[in-house]
């Protein structure tokens, strides 16, 4: 965490700072007594996944989930990379959501990326997250602003997704040369938008990527649990952002989960995880239960990694490595329309 970037109210301020002093100062000294959380970790990054952590608890934690949202951008942990990219506004009678435009970027490769945060938080991490996206694999990349829970539960974001999705195709963006990328939460929505664009009888983009998916909203895997020493997001989170999800609607885990649907015949699947996250399990499953439906589904684990491990930009090996696996399957799948290939991080 090479900067910290201050906002909004003095007392969320205080305490934020406070944590994350306390938070590195503990980690020193574990580390002192050669106690890391993990040992292939850097300094730098179990001190972010310990912040994160406490952050979303404390944003739990608060009464007004709207206050919650403030409490998260209060302080935001930026890696040191700058970008050099045009950023526009949605313009009025468009989707919501905002335009990522690299210098020299390939003219012809655009990406809806369906950002995280459990549906329910739409952060200063995630606008930075896309920037990254858009910069490292040098792709026009618009970034959906997408009504968020629990004010506004299923079908809601759906609806959304489809707007955006159709709005790049009224642009003029053929759907061979569009790529649907989401992660966590919005790698859920990824692959749901599947689903749903065969139900309208739509075309299917040319490639769904997930990073850190969450796949199934009900409770699935020991993961989701045992991993909750390591990773910032935790377990009880994914169930509750599942029940704000499905809101006081009659709609089960089942029919809102990518695990329980037939993905046969529909676009590719890429999904990127870390060994150490609580959602790892239901990932593995999802890969496992669609594979059987005779889908193309790669997915890549680095094993000592958390949950969305790539927002550290190309300052975390594992991050750059991600990163490079992806530029290789989109190379792959969209500019030659392949089969996508292995690497050593590749589950079957």
């Amino acid at each position: 965490m090479a900067r910290i970037k201050l906002r909004g109210k003095l007392h969320h301020i205080i305490r934020s700072y406070m944590v994350i002093s306390t938070i590195s100062m503990s980690v020193l000294w574990r580390r002192l007594l050669r106690k890391p959380l993990v040992p292939d970790w850097s300094f730098e990054f179990e001190i972010g996944v310990l912040f994160w952590r406490h952050q979303f608890n404390r944003a739990f934690a608060l009464p007004d989930i709207r206050e919650g949202r403030a409490y998260m951008d209060s302080l935001v942990t930026l890696t040191d990379e700058t970008y050099d990219l045009r950023v526009t506004a949605s313009r009025q009678g468009e989707p919501k959501g905002k335009w990522l435009v690299p210098q020299n970027c390939d003219p012809e490769v655009t990406a809806l990326y369906l950002h995280g945060g459990g549906y329910t938080f739409n952060s200063e991490i995630s606008a930075n997250f896309a920037k990254t996206l858009a910069s490292l694999l040098n792709i026009k990349l618009f970034m959906l602003d997408y009504r968020l829970t629990p004010e506004n539960p299923h079908p809601a974001q759906i609806e959304d997704a489809l707007e955006a999705y159709n709005f790049l195709l009224k642009k003029g963006v053929g759907p061979n040369k569009l790529i649907v990328i989401g992660d966590s939460a919005g790698g859920h929505l990824a692959l749901m938008l599947l689903i749903a664009l065969r139900d309208l009888e739509l075309p299917q983009p040319a490639l769904a990527i997930g990073l850190c998916p969450w796949t199934d909203i009900g409770e699935r895997g020991d993961s989701l649990d045992a991993n909750d020493r390591y990773d910032l997001v935790q377990g009880y989170m994914a169930v509750r952002f599942g029940e704000w999800l499905r809101g006081n609607s009659e709609f089960t885990n089942e029919e809102l989960s990518p695990i329980h649907q037939d993905f046969s015949g529909l676009a590719p699947i890429y999904m990127q995880g870390g060994g150490r996250e609580v959602l790892i399990d239901m990932i593995r499953d999802f890969a496992k239960t669609i594979r059987k439906q005779g889908h193309e589904v790669v997915l890549d684990v680095w094993p000592t990694m958390t949950h969305v491990f790539h927002m550290h930009g190309l300052t975390l090996l594992e991050s750059r490595q991600a990163f490079e696996r992806l530029l290789e399957i989109i190379n792959t799948k969209v500019n030659k329309n392949e089969k996508m290939t292995t690497c050593p991080q590749t589950e079957t």
